[in-house]
């Protein structure tokens, strides 16, 4: 028996230094791809914009690889212009400044850290990327979500549908007006369950199961770096027994985030009870090595004035976020977070 258990353990070893191999010849067979498609877009692009090549000339490209390497596809026509589009989105004076502000590195030394940003996703997700993003930020900020989170392409596409970068930036900016010491690009706002497909007169219950039930969705939703703690978590502080909605731990800030849920427009006193969990786990639960518990109340709905107001005072690390059972307009987002900074900028002239 202990040597089947043995063999057992020194086979599994083996499967996987084959898996380690077959993953890492991957990772170079598409960086090579990507690299590929870069320079053929390079060429293309500096042909057609000098005036060298036409279209017809871009036809005659795509059939002279069909007949000398028929095996090869993606080199259509179609194909050779998004690698045109490929090398121009990410040369683009606008993206390499944006990245040179992000990072502090020369234009020179951009460039090389975009060819290692873009070698790390599959064309496949380049190609949506391409497709349904506008600007630098944009670009850079789902460039690097994708990489970080390590997102399949039908993950991305959802961020890209659900539109995380307008939400992650609004969130940013209503932060500057409440509690300033909250990560940037960590939240969200709203946050969007379109995967729950919940009656209109859904409970706080019915809520929290549907969440627990699409655990996987949910985790991509507001990301992966936590981990599922429990539902109904129990805290005894004195006599009394109180239970949390959702309770996870994020790896990357070290610290407990406590989701509290409520199917109605924020209320003034719910940020006391947020309050008041967040002081017991960070007397109770909460490690000594670890950072202090993050809040994050999300209601149907809130007026930015009454949060404002109930923020203003508050000095626990927490949030009040809307939630949505259904997608938001891409449009209406961008509108939103217009208006917001505005005001904002309004304010800081005043």
């Amino acid at each position: 028996m202990n040597k089947l258990k043995s063999e057992n353990t020194e086979f599994k070893q083996v499967v996987l230094l084959i898996e380690e191999a077959r993953n890492r010849a991957f990772h170079k067979v598409n960086e090579e791809l990507i690299l590929l498609y870069f320079r053929v877009g390079k060429l293309v692009s500096e042909k057609v914009s000098a005036g060298i090549w036409g279209e017809n000339t871009v036809e005659a490209l795509a059939g002279f690889i069909q007949e000398k390497c028929p095996e090869l596809r993606g080199f259509n026509r179609r194909g050779l212009y998004r690698m045109k589009q490929f090398y121009e989105a990410y040369t683009a004076p606008e993206f390499v400044s944006t990245l040179m502000t992000h990072l502090q590195k020369s234009e020179n030394e951009a460039i090389k850290i975009v060819k290692t940003l873009l070698t790390q996703l599959q064309w496949s997700a380049h190609l949506l990327l391409l497709s349904k993003t506008k600007t630098p930020d944009e670009k850079l900020f789902y460039l690097h979500l994708a990489i970080q989170e390590k997102l399949s392409v039908r993950e991305l596409e959802r961020q890209l549908n659900s539109a995380v970068f307008e939400r992650t930036a609004l969130s940013n900016q209503q932060l500057k007006t409440t509690f300033t010491q909250l990560p940037q690009n960590f939240f969200k706002d709203p946050y969007i369950f379109e995967f729950l497909e919940l009656p209109e007169g859904h409970s706080e219950k019915d809520l929290e199961k549907a969440l627990i039930s699409n655990l996987q969705k949910f985790i991509l939703e507001i990301g992966k770096g936590f981990t599922y703690m429990g539902n109904q978590y129990r805290l005894q502080v004195g006599n009394k027994d109180y239970y949390t909605d959702l309770l996870f731990y994020h790896r990357d800030l070290q610290c407990l985030v406590l989701f509290e849920l409520k199917i109605q427009e924020f209320e003034p006193e719910f940020l006391g009870k947020l309050n008041f969990y967040l002081e017991a786990l960070d007397r109770d639960v909460k490690r000594p090595f670890e950072n202090n518990s993050i809040g994050i109340l999300l209601c149907k709905g809130k007026e930015t004035e009454v949060v404002e107001y109930a923020m203003a005072r508050n000095t626990s690390p927490a949030m009040i976020a809307d939630y949505e059972t259904k997608l938001i307009s891409k449009t209406l987002l961008a509108n939103k977070l217009h208006q917001l900074v505005l005001q904002l900028s309004n304010k800081d002239i005043d």
